[in-house]
């Protein structure tokens, strides 16, 4: 028999489920999730922050921190309002679709509410951050071009549109949640939907003007790299922490993350040596991004070996995937998001159905839904997922790209302003001065 590897799904996502107010307090377990919590904020504030940040050129370095600082804070109040609620209350007849009201504003929850051993409160702030993330991923396929205004209401209407419902169908109880999708931190709630709305944002904007023709090289590269550092170290917590326990699956599953990016640095780097002759710090670090992002979805759910498959994989086939997007294809995905986080989420979600291991522990106590009782069967939900979640995020985030134009007066800074640089233009200050 080969069992449905979805208990740590069940662990980590789903409140409406295992929220009780009688559910001892297991203090361990709290204290690993509020550091959690800390360590994949310190993921966009200040580490993505400062990886695109470095990558842009000097003119635009100030508009990137701004866009995660005022994203980090816009989505934080949604969050409140009534996000999490959506995401993770009960839905009642809609549940297999989306949340309920339960929990707008917050209503009924108290310092004694729980879910699981730990305070709901601290799960709502641990979710909060992941929702953070994800549309602070996506500025990167339209740096550089996109007016602020546009930046604001496409990531609010984007995070209620996508992100909310696919966290809830996945993590909240939702269809894929009962059918078994192995989703252990992300793989296709954070980088598949992120990656492919960031692909979308690229072919609806265009290219920056002089793209392939002018060189647009990182203003600082040693920015850059301190940003994927941080990023690293904050993905102890993105991936650790959604075992949700102080325990072996949380260990598990920071040691692979570490494997996995391991593996995908050196990996790029090869494939760069190969190719170019030299291997760069840039591709060093991004080969390190490519390896986490893939890793994420399969964390809680596979072993050392898989890891150090999955990250060889990641780096290799991002590497390649970089090159056709931004220099076959000419899409000005400035960043690369779709080709790393985008292809990372795909890959790591179809390489979990494979390399699950139920030798992990991870179903203690908490059982799972349903049964898959081949690696086919597993692998058929696995790319149900990523087609499903894949096509619904590409279209609805054309829709609301289209939807922000019209609120915005058109989605893009002039040509004048672009060539000005956003830093002046939307903020009315340098990030560095020009000479």
């Amino acid at each position: 028999m080969f069992p449905q590897i979805i208990g740590a799904t069940l662990l980590c996502f789903a409140p409406s489920v295992f929220a009780t107010d009688t559910t001892p307090l297991n203090t361990g377990n709290t204290a690993w999730i509020l550091t959690a919590t800390a360590l994949v904020l310190f993921m966009t504030l200040p580490g993505l922050a400062l990886f695109y940040g470095g990558l842009v050129r000097s003119k635009n370095v100030l508009s990137i921190l701004v866009q995660c600082f005022a994203i980090a804070s816009l989505i934080s109040l949604l969050w409140l309002v009534g996000f999490y609620s959506l995401a993770f209350s009960d839905g009642g007849n809609l549940q297999n679709w989306l949340g309920g009201s339960g929990r707008i504003f917050m209503a009924g929850l108290t310092k004694d509410s729980m879910t699981g051993d730990i305070p709901e409160v601290v799960f709502a702030a641990f979710q909060m951050t992941f929702a953070i993330i994800t549309p602070a991923l996506i500025i990167g396929a339209f740096a550089e071009r996109m007016k602020f205004a546009a930046v604001l209401i496409f990531s609010a209407l984007w995070t209620l549109a996508v992100y909310v419902p696919v966290a809830h169908w996945v993590w909240g109880g939702g269809y894929f949640f009962q059918n078994g999708l192995i989703d252990f931190a992300g793989g296709t709630v954070v980088h598949i939907t992120a990656g492919v709305a960031a692909l979308v944002c690229a072919l609806v904007l265009g290219q920056r003007n002089g793209f392939g023709k002018v060189a647009m090289p990182p203003h600082n590269l040693t920015m850059t790299i301190t940003g994927a550092g941080m990023l690293w170290v904050g993905w102890y917590g993105f991936n650790g922490g959604s075992a949700l326990a102080a325990n072996g699956s949380a260990g598990m599953a920071l040691f692979v993350t570490h494997i996995a990016a391991s593996a995908g640095a050196l990996a790029w780097m090869a494939c760069e040596w190969i190719k170019f002759g030299k291997p760069s710090g840039l591709g060093i670090v991004t080969g390190v991004i490519a390896g986490l992002g893939t890793i994420t979805g399969a964390a809680g759910v596979v072993g050392p070996a898989g890891a150090l498959v999955i990250g060889l994989m990641a780096g290799v086939i991002c590497f390649f995937m970089t090159q056709l997007i931004k220099k076959t294809l000419q899409i000005d995905d400035s960043l690369d998001v779709f080709p790393v986080h985008g292809v990372g989420g795909i890959l790591g979600t179809f390489l979990a159905g494979i390399f699950c291991s139920p030798d992990l522990g991870i179903f203690s106590g908490f059982g799972y839904a349903g049964e898959h009782t081949s690696i086919a069967s597993q692998l058929g939900i696995q790319v149900m997922g990523i087609v499903v979640i894949g096509l619904y995020t590409a279209v609805l985030t054309w829709v609301l790209l289209k939807v922000t134009a019209l609120l915005t007066s058109g989605l893009r800074v002039s040509a004048d302003a672009e060539r000005e640089g956003l830093d002046l233009v939307a903020h009315e200050e340098r990030g560095y001065d020009i000479k």
